[in-house]
Parts: C-alpha cells; sequence; structure tokens
C-alpha cells in the first residue's frame, strides 16, 4: 500500500496543483472587511537628521485616514525591532545593540529606512498621499563599505558607537595557530571579497494587520518562513500584546530564502495601525521597495592564510573577516558571519589549527542578515578558494591538494578544532563520483578544443560540509540564542484513518506538504494523499520554530517520527484490548495491528474508529482519541557534505562566461523524495551561480545611493544562463536522528560559488590570474584580458 508513497518514492509535489490552477492563498489574496491600504514614506538619504515632517497635505486628500510618524509610535509605547541572536565578542563582550524603531524616530540610517506609514481607504490614495508627506532633512555624511566604517575618523552610523563596531568576535587556538605558521614550510594567502546579494523572493513580502476590539484580539497576516518567533518578538518585545491575544497567520509564501526569516518594521506598524483605526491594514510591498527594505545579505571582506607542510598538508588555517551588519541589527544580524562562519572554516579537511576573527560593523546601508545558506556559503566560498591558491602555488594538482587532507571515512565521527564535530560523512567519495562524472580527466583535451575556437576553457571544483538543523538548544542557548531550538509536530488520526499533520515547520517551496506526508505514509502505513499537512497559522499549530537553514526534515521531519510512534505505541494498546491479546503480542506494519504469529488483526482505522466510538475500548486505562504531540530536540547538527565540478568557457574578446557543464554529488542523508532533492539542489545551485556570476548589490561610496535597486541594474541568472546540471547522491545517513536525514535545501548555494570562481580562475591561469572577486561579470574579465595584453595575447 505504501511502498510507491513512502520514503524513497519521487512523488510529484501535492501542492503544485493549487499553484498551477491559481488556487494558492498569499498574503496579498487576503481581503478582509473594511480593509485599509498603507504605503510608507521611506528615507531619500542614506544619513540625515530628521527636522519636520509635514502630513498636512496628505492628511487633508480623500480617502486618507492618517499618517503615522515614529514620533506616534513612541507616544505609543512600541519599542523597538529586538535582535534575537546577539553574540558575544573577545573577552565576553556583549553585541552593542542600538535601537531600531519601526518607524524613524531623529534620524534616518539608510535609504529605505522608514519614516512614516500613510493608511488610506484605497492603494491610489494611500500612494498619492504618500507622496505629499514631505519630509525635511538635515544630511549628515554616510559610510557604506566595511572597510570604510572601520578608517579613523569615519562617519558614525550611531554616535555613542564612533567607532561603528557592532562585536570584535573570535573562535579557534590563536597560539596553536600561531605555532603551526612558525613551522610552516609554505604559506599561501588570499584577499577576497564576498559581495552584497539582494534575496529577490518571487513574492514579495506583505502585511496585513487586523484588530477584534470586542475582544482584544490581534491578527497579523504575514509572509513569514516562521509566524510563531515572529508573534513572540513582535508580541513580548515591540507592541506588547499578551501572546493569547496575538495570532499570526502564515499562508502560502512565494519562496523565502531567509529573506523572509526575519521580523520586520512592517509587521509591527500594520499590526499596531489596525488598533489606531480598529480596521484591518494592508501593506503589500513593491519590487523596487524590496531593494530597499528586504534585508541584504553576504558582504564579507576578508584575509585568509594557509600554512601548510612540505608535502602539502594543511597545518593551519588564519582568517580575519570584516562583515557589514547595515544600519541595524535585524533579528540574526550577527550570528551569521560569527556562529555559522568561523565554526565551517575546518571545511572537509583534517587542518590541526585554525583562528577566525571577524569584525561586525554598521553601515549606512539595508540591514544584512541570513540568504540561502547564512555563514555557510561564505565560509566555503574562502576556503575552497584558498585551497586552490595552495595547489597553485605548490604545483599541486586540485583535486589532490584536497585527497591529501581530507577527512577519512574512518576517522568519524571527527572533532574539529572549530567547535562541531561531524558524526558522519564520506566527502572522499562525493569527490571520486564528481570527478568521474565531470570527466576530470579529459579536460585538457576540451580545452584545446576550445581554444581552436578562440575560447578559454575552465574547470573547477569544490568541495564543502555544512551545518544543518542547528543544534541542540543546550549548545544553542550558550551561543547567544534566546531559545530553545527544538521542532514540533502533532499526528491527528481521524475516526475513518485519514490523518493531519499540525508542523511548527513552514512550507514555502520546499515541498513540505508531500515529503512529511511521505515520512508519516512510511511511519503509518497510511497513503500520502490520505494526509494532511497543516503550518502556518499560530492559532492551529502548536508552538514552532519555523523553515530555516535546511533544519525542517531533520529536525521537524524527527518531531513528526516521534508523534508517529506515539499514535503507534497507543494503538498497539487499543488493538490488544480490541484482538484480546497482550500489549507486548501486538506488532505494527504497514498499516496493521496483528497479534503476533496469527492471523488475528485490525487496522489503523479501526483502531482510530474503536478510539473515538469507545465501545470495545480500555476506557479504565485509556483516553479516548488518536492524537499525539512531540517536541525533538537535536543532540547535534546534522553535516551534510559533497563535491562539485563545474566547466565553462569565456570569451576574451568580451569577457562573457558561458558555463558548460556543472555536476554536483552531495550527501544529504536519508532521501525521502529524490525529485524534491534534485530541484532543491539545482535551485541552490543557480542561486549560487547568480551570486559567482551576475549579481552585486552596489552602494554609491559617497552618497549611500543604492545603484543596483532594480531588474534593470541587478542582474538576475537566467534559464539560457544555466548549464545542464547532473545532481547525484552520495549517501551517509546522519546517526543521531530517526530519519538518518542531513538536509538540502542549501546545499547548491554553498558548493557553487566556489566551484565556478575557481574554473573562472583556471581559465585565467595562464595569464598569471590567482583570483577573481565575484560577480564575475563580463566588465570585470573583459579588463582583466585586456590588462593581460588582450584577447589575442590570452590565446597564445
Amino acid at each position: 500500500m505504501t511502498a510507491h508513497t513512502g520514503i524513497g518514492a519521487s512523488l510529484p509535489r501535492k501542492e503544485d496543483l493549487r499553484f498551477l490552477l491559481g488556487r494558492g492563498n498569499y498574503v496579498a489574496d487576503i481581503q478582509r472587511p473594511n480593509m485599509a491600504h498603507g504605503v510608507f514614506v521611506r528615507a531619500t538619504h542614506a544619513h540625515a537628521r530628521i527636522t519636520a515632517i509635514d502630513t498636512t497635505a496628505a492628511l487633508a486628500m480623500p480617502g486618507v485616514l492618517a499618517v503615522l510618524t515614529g514620533e506616534d509610535l513612541k507616544a505609543d509605547g512600541v519599542g523597538g525591532l529586538p535582535c534575537a541572536w546577539p553574540v558575544s565578542g573577545k573577552g565576553g563582550t556583549a553585541t552593542k545593540e542600538p535601537p531600531h524603531p519601526p518607524l524613524a524616530q531623529g534620524k534616518v540610517r539608510y535609504v529605505g529606512d522608514a519614516v512614516a506609514f500613510v493608511v488610506a481607504q484605497s492603494l491610489a490614495q494611500a500612494r498619492q498621499a504618500a507622496d505629499a508627506v514631505v519630509v525635511d532633512y538635515d544630511a549628515l555624511p554616510a559610510v557604506v563599505g566595511v572597510l570604510d566604517a572601520l578608517r579613523p575618523g569615519a562617519p558614525a552610523v550611531f554616535d555613542d558607537i564612533p567607532d561603528n563596531v557592532c562585536v570584535d568576535w573570535e573562535i579557534g587556538d590563536r597560539a596553536a595557530t600561531d605555532a603551526a605558521f612558525k613551522k610552516a614550510a609554505h604559506v599561501a594567502r588570499l584577499s577576497l571579497v564576498n559581495n552584497r546579494l539582494v534575496g529577490n523572493p518571487m513574492e514579495p513580502r506583505a502585511a496585513i494587520g487586523d484588530y477584534d476590539r470586542s475582544r482584544g484580539q490581534h491578527t497579523l497576516y504575514t509572509t513569514s518562513q516562521f509566524p510563531h518567533i515572529v508573534k513572540l518578538l513582535m508580541g513580548n518585545f515591540v507592541l506588547n500584546i499578551p501572546q493569547h491575544k496575538l495570532r499570526v497567520v502564515s499562508p502560502d509564501v512565494g519562496g523565502g530564502f531567509g529573506v523572509k526569516q526575519f521580523h520586520y518594521a512592517e509587521e509591527a506598524v500594520v499590526t499596531w495601525a489596525a488598533r489606531r483605526l480598529d480596521r484591518p491594514v494592508k501593506w503589500v510591498c513593491e519590487r523596487s521597495e524590496g531593494f530597499v527594505s528586504d534585508a541584504h545579505g553576504r558582504d564579507h571582506v576578508s584575509e585568509a592564510e594557509m600554512a601548510l607542510d612540505e608535502n602539502g598538508r594543511f597545518l593551519g588555517l588564519r582568517v580575519s573577516t570584516v562583515a557589514n551588519m547595515g544600519a541595524y541589527l535585524s533579528t540574526f544580524g550577527p550570528n551569521i558571519p560569527t556562529n555559522l562562519y568561523g565554526p565551517l572554516l575546518a571545511g572537509v579537511y583534517t587542518t590541526p589549527a585554525i583562528h577566525c576573527e571577524v569584525k561586525c560593523v554598521f553601515t549606512n546601508t539595508v540591514p544584512v542578515d541570513a540568504y540561502r545558506g547564512a555563514g555557510r556559503p561564505e565560509a566555503t566560498f574562502l576556503l575552497e578558494r584558498l585551497v586552490d591558491v595552495c595547489a597553485a602555488e605548490l604545483g599541486l594538482d586540485r583535486a589532490e591538494i584536497r585527497r591529501r587532507n581530507m577527512i577519512p571515512l574512518d576517522a568519524y565521527p571527527y572533532q574539529t578544532p572549530v567547535m562541531m564535530e561531524y558524526d558522519s560523512g564520506d566527502p572522499g567519495g562525493c569527490l571520486a563520483k564528481a570527478l568521474a562524472s565531470a570527466d576530470w580527466a579529459g579536460f585538457a583535451a576540451r580545452k584545446r578544443e576550445s581554444a581552436a575556437r578562440g575560447k578559454l576553457r575552465g574547470i573547477g571544483l569544490s568541495t564543502y560540509i555544512e551545518a544543518c538543523g542547528l543544534a541542540p538548544s543546550r549548545i544553542a542557548i550558550r551561543l547567544g540564542v534566546r531559545g530553545g531550538l527544538f521542532e514540533s509536530a502533532a499526528v491527528r488520526v481521524h475516526p475513518t484513518g485519514q490523518v493531519t499533520v499540525l508542523m511548527g515547520t513552514h512550507n514555502h517551496g520546499q515541498g513540505h506538504e508531500t515529503t512529511f506526508a511521505q515520512v508519516l505514509s512510511h511511519r503509518l502505513g497510511v497513503p500520502a494523499d490520505q494526509v494532511e499537512i497543516v503550518f502556518g497559522d499560530t492559532d492551529k499549530v502548536q508552538f514552532g520554530l519555523g523553515t530555516y537553514g535546511s533544519r525542517s526534515l531533520a529536525v521537524g521531519g524527527s518531531a513528526l517520527v516521534k508523534a508517529a510512534d506515539k499514535v503507534i505505541a497507543k494503538g498497539k494498546k487499543i488493538a490488544a484490548h480490541m484482538l484480546e491479546a497482550s500489549d507486548a503480542d501486538i506488532e505494527f506494519s504497514a498499516g496493521v495491528f496483528a497479534v503476533v504469529g496469527t492471523d488475528r488483526r485490525k487496522t489503523l482505522a479501526e483502531v482510530a474508529l474503536s478510539a473515538y466510538f469507545p465501545v470495545n475500548y480500555p476506557l479504565e486505562t485509556l483516553e479516548p482519541g488518536l492524537e499525539e504531540q512531540a517536541f525533538y530536540d537535536p543532540v547535534n547538527f546534522t553535516f551534510p557534505c559533497g563535491a562539485h565540478v563545474a566547466e565553462l568557457e569565456i570569451d576574451p574578446e568580451t569577457g562573457v562566461v558561458t558555463l558548460l557543464n556543472y555536476v554536483a554529488v552531495d550527501d544529504v542523508g536519508t532521501v525521502i523524495n529524490p525529485m524534491i532533492v534534485d530541484g532543491q539542489i539545482v535551485g541552490g545551485i543557480v542561486q549560487g551561480i547568480g551570486q559567482a556570476l551576475y549579481e552585486d548589490c552596489a552602494y554609491d561610496p559617497e552618497s549611500g545611493q543604492l545603484l543596483s535597486g532594480s531588474f534593470l541594474d541587478y542582474c538576475m541568472p537566467r534559464a539560457d544562463h544555466v548549464p545542464p546540471i547532473r545532481v547525484q547522491t552520495h549517501i551517509t545517513p546522519c546517526t543521531h536522528n530517526p530519519l538518518g536525514a542531513k538536509g538540502c535545501g542549501e546545499l547548491g548555494t554553498i558548493g557553487s560559488p566556489a566551484t565556478v570562481i575557481n574554473a573562472v580562475v583556471d581559465a585565467l591561469a595562464h595569464l598569471g590570474v590567482n583570483h577573481v572577486d565575484m560577480p564575475a561579470s563580463p566588465q570585470r574579465i573583459w579588463r582583466i584580458v585586456a590588462e593581460s595584453g588582450g584577447a589575442a595575447a590570452a590565446l597564445r
């Protein structure tokens, strides 16, 4: 019954039908009775004092209900947006967390900072009135670059933080690393930039605030990856709403990529405005508005050094990074370039000594937070680029230097020098598969063929490891998390045998409605199409921490298994009573409870019916019903790993890079749905290709204006940019969760940027090039070729 719907089946995604038929329910689709519409007035200066806000003309316009400012927020006692994960710096120093009002008070600190909120009967009226709000500014000097922010005399984003440093953090053993460098036969060095990105999910953010005055009940509809956390942060820290008086609903969400993981000002403002006006208030972000209000990602400048012995073995790694926080601390801002970056610098290698220090700095730019991969892509890019530099300087094959330093299969569990203990993995096996599939050995012939056509051909590889399913709670709290990192699930078996599952995670493109149904199908023997997955409503679903960090299957799926096992345990007691047998003699398999060694049996549906209509039921020992809930707190991170290979051509006349082939071999642990895993990995690879070759969020260094504020200026990867991508798996199950799952949602984004840039550098290596910063745009490549003597010289 379940062989084709359980674990391992490539079922089409259940949720896709309603999306393809236009039946999705997104926040922008929601209409509430008597609903008003809101538009934000946003700062046009990167740094300025607000000297006056004139709302007279706007308030006099037809349909306008209110023009709200930061002073109104202050008068109502509305608090600032909190950082949920501050980190401890060197010597235990605290993260500097300046106030972050939902509407600017006194100063604006980046272009796009919300200054006022206009509410009107219609969206058109709100837009017209927003244009009529006059804000007088006293412009101040701005700083946008991370290195510029640290220079003496740089403009201070906050007066009480004159050096712009939010936190100065470190991990690893500095003394042991220094000693490794002293005995090194060779030291390789690399300076690199991890470019700033804009997430650009297909669906822009949106929020609706609603208020029921008769009950004092607030409801927020929002495009969020974790509604329970928004409820907690907004209710407790911003609007002072008791948790039982606040409902947060996150329905269908059109992509997140981390961008929709945070508690945003707009969510608090619409909820507050709805209470003030006693009517629902809706805001939907415009695409251009999203460029200056959605949290950005990446934006690091790093110096890295690797110490090696005479045989090319890694002795020590030293990293110094400056990371951009933007103008305020977003929900997880300082955690991304610290706790989710430094501990991954060991990669898949046996480097015995590592030291990393990170300065997080404030600038007059949009706040920076997690973007797909969140710290792990930055660590992998730095490490894998540096490994290629090591190979070039020592004259070693790039695959060989990796094999020489890779963690051997028999070394697991493996303790790294930067906190992590990897429970399982086979990066060497992934590498061998990837090299064979990409025909690494036959590349020289293909390179000659490209040269004959006037093209420069390159091949690149990278290996990587990711830490998923952030855990465990006791370690996370020590790292500064304000709370645990468990996940929850509830399983409700209906009297007729169908099942409803309530998940604390959120589905916004990952295929959870299918994957979790397959997990339950496998466990309970119920066909997947008889399982409904419910998520995203804090009044329906028990507390959960949502979807981020590739955690949903490893942590949420494990909670689901625990809840299902509780259902089975209770079902055995019911079946034992019905079959007049001992509990110990009941076995459960494929949806059937049976007395061992006999043909006496009851189906799950029969047991469920008895649980709700308890005629033949052990009422004296069991309460009626068949519904169980479980929370799962992981004992460790999970550690998917892999190896990627990319092959490309460069046109030396134009600098255009054309990707030809891409191979990915990934260890994701147990695969629930191979088709969904392939889709997740391919999607991540495309986003990584975007960072490597096309995307760049650029600011004017003097004015602080965003120069890439639309798709006219911010280049996204298109279908014709993407080569054939061959995805394979090489599985070693996770050893500490019941599914053996590791996670897959971010792997492609972690492995691909270094893979692609390594291939670009390989194509240009004969010109003396040892690094190209992202994005490797045609202009950047053309300039490199031109400075090396031009296209003709490049082809000699």
